[in-house]
């Protein structure tokens, strides 16, 4: 989190829990899902998790495999009877509000509102899905043929934080499988995960030190080719030291931004121009800036559900990653959604200005008050939809309102 100490006050938050499958421990060598495995066999306590919380990795699924050659402009189109019933809960002349909502319950007859789609808003934390999308995507690049290597090289190859982690007040779970002991502290400059255990951290407590980190490793990746599963720290270090920073800048916003074009998403639409932390600026500079649309986001979730975010194994890859196991909060706190399983990334960021002698605090900025939600719901009777929910109410915590506004509109689907 940035702050500025001064008349003008900003602050950036990025948080919400969403977590890899808890039985994917053998899979991934994430150590937290190996404690969650023992809360569920009763060896540790209860971590009191909704019932929607507990799909097997082998029961996460791709919805719309079946329409995988359709292209996104031609499946997102206005169902009349949906749009009427959303167009009751967001009045289109309120511009603090935007909404794409695509149900997908029946693949041959999907059903799509929208409401002020094209809007721009920093995406905060929902960006990180871009970072992941790049790092599957430069795991392809490095071997074409072998699904098994790419993982393999996110379970075996471990890295070191360095200053890039820093700073960011987010925690994360850090657990000793020996002594089934967990600590949540924020991320030190010495600390070393695998590829597999900070893609987790950036998204299950989307940590930005652990964003940042695997940022910097999707870069090395593009960098490096077919070098990188053997890349040194010391390698990498000489790396950053002697090539320009305007080539750095360059190659890392190519990394994040490339993929989504290739998936029809526009800069306008979606667009990542800024690392996550203070840390990495020495490295890398800022290009572009950032924005995000509901329609750009539902153009990529469409597309991970169709399989074509890079292949089909690295969308269900991504998908598992989304996937909610934890305390649930803001749009993935309703309580119509229990039962649901909830792939989810929520991101915010706010604005104060203290000089207009007005109400502004934590996530109730007045100058910007970016709330960001985007969530894949799939209900045990069936009823599956997609929502990218994006709003900027001023002065006002809209956690709430996401919460409030996803029981609506889990109803207008399934009436």
């Amino acid at each position: 989190m940035i702050k500025y100490i001064t008349l003008i006050f900003a602050c950036f938050v990025f948080t919400i829990p969403n977590n890899y499958p808890i039985d994917g421990y053998q899979n991934t060598g994430i150590k937290r899902l190996k404690r969650l495995q023992l809360t569920i066999s009763g060896e540790l306590p209860n971590p009191g998790l909704p019932s929607g919380a507990y799909k097997s990795i082998n029961d996460i699924k791709l919805n719309l495999l079946s329409r995988k050659k359709e292209n996104t402009e031609n499946l997102l189109i206005e169902d009349a009877i949906l749009q009427k019933k959303i167009n009751t809960l967001f009045p289109r002349l309120d511009r603090s509000y935007s909404i794409t909502i695509l149900d997908i319950t029946n693949p041959t007859n999907l059903r799509y509102a929208q409401q002020n789609e094209s809007r721009g808003y920093q995406p905060g934390s929902v960006g990180k899905l871009a970072v992941v999308t790049g790092l599957f995507h430069q795991l392809a690049k490095i071997y074409p043929d072998s699904w098994e290597k790419r993982t393999d090289l996110l379970k075996t190859k471990f890295v070191r934080a360095g200053n890039w982690a820093l700073s960011d007040e987010h925690t994360v779970p850090i657990f000793n499988t020996e002594t089934n002991k967990l600590v949540k502290r924020q991320v030190d400059a010495s600390d070393v995960f695998s590829l597999y255990e900070w893609t987790d951290h950036m998204l299950s407590v989307s940590n930005n030190g652990a964003a940042s980190v695997v940022w910097r490793e999707v870069l090395l990746m593009a960098a490096f080719g077919d070098k990188y599963p053997n890349l040194t720290e010391i390698e990498a270090d000489t790396y950053f030291k002697n090539t320009p920073k305007s080539i750095i800048t360059d190659l890392s916003n190519d990394v994040v931004n490339i993929p989504l074009r290739e998936l029809g998403i526009t800069s306008d639409e979606w667009r990542l121009g800024t690392f996550f932390t203070r840390g990495a600026n020495q490295y890398v500079g800022a290009k572009g800036g950032s924005i995000g649309t509901p329609l750009g986001l539902m153009k990529w979730m469409l597309q991970l559900e169709q399989g074509k975010i890079i292949d089909e194994k690295s969308s269900l890859e991504i998908k598992r990653l989304m996937f909610m196991t934890d305390r649930r909060i803001r749009y993935a706190q309703a309580p119509q959604l229990k039962d649901a399983a909830v792939y989810f990334k929520s991101g915010s960021l706010y604005k104060c200005d203290r000089t207009k002698g007005e109400p502004c605090g934590k996530y109730k900025g007045n100058v910007d008050n970016f709330m960001n939600s985007v969530a894949i719901i799939e209900h045990p009777d069936g009823t599956n939809y997609m929502v990218c929910l994006m709003t900027n109410v001023l002065r006002k915590n809209s956690a709430s309102d996401h919460m409030f506004l996803a029981g609506s509109i889990d109803k207008a689907i399934k009436s």
